[in-house]
């Protein structure tokens, strides 16, 4: 790791919102959420992220340019090497989110990063390294709006974890309604 302390090492804004389908479509693909994950740490050039992800440099290319196309990767640095201008590729956003001001379409249907992190938890679960909790509170819809942001907040100081060691660890979260859990009568008055 290099002494920059800032996480990632380039300027992003803090969150961009997804109007379009190409846009989602770019984000619905693990390889693709893989390589955003890394340049959380650092911008990379296309060689540096297929190294890191084993895959073949024109596959990474073809993906890296999917999401460039769509506004949600960036070049924010170029170097000479030899006679050829290398790029190095950065996020355009800490997070995206997909808006309601939907255009261009039917979208996909969302990317469900819960099924994403069940498959990359499962070593960490048979060794007995899973930390997870799961709850369910009854509350009003503002309390959970509320709540989410405080969640929004942890997963900021998250991402900007300066990268060191030599693991990395998934975080996931999620807050969402479940309509048929059993709900216990109103309490009967005991006088």
């Amino acid at each position: 790791m290099t002494g920059n302390s800032q996480v990632p090492d380039y300027e992003l804004a803090d969150t961009i919102e997804l109007t379009t389908a190409e846009q989602v479509r770019a984000i619905a693909d693990p390889l693709r959420t893989t390589i955003l994950g890394l340049l959380h740490e650092r911008a990379a050039t296309v060689t540096e992220l297929a190294t890191a992800v084993k895959r073949p440099k024109s596959t990474v290319a073809h993906h890296v340019k999917v999401l460039a196309d769509a506004g949600i990767l960036r070049v924010v640095r170029t170097r000479k090497v030899r006679a050829i201008e290398e790029r190095f590729y950065g996020r355009a956003a800490r997070a995206f989110y997909v808006g309601l001001g939907r255009q261009g379409g039917k979208l996909p249907e969302d990317f469900n990063d819960f099924e994403v992190a069940a498959e990359e938890s499962r070593t960490a679960y048979d060794e007995g390294q899973l930390r997870s909790f799961i709850r369910h509170a009854r509350i009003p819809e503002d309390r959970a709006g509320e709540f989410w942001r405080g969640v929004h907040d942890l997963i900021q100081t998250f991402d900007n974890l300066p990268r060191a060691g030599d693991t990395t660890y998934g975080f996931t979260v999620g807050l969402y309604p479940i309509v048929d859990y059993p709900t216990l009568p109103p309490a009967a008055d005991e006088d």
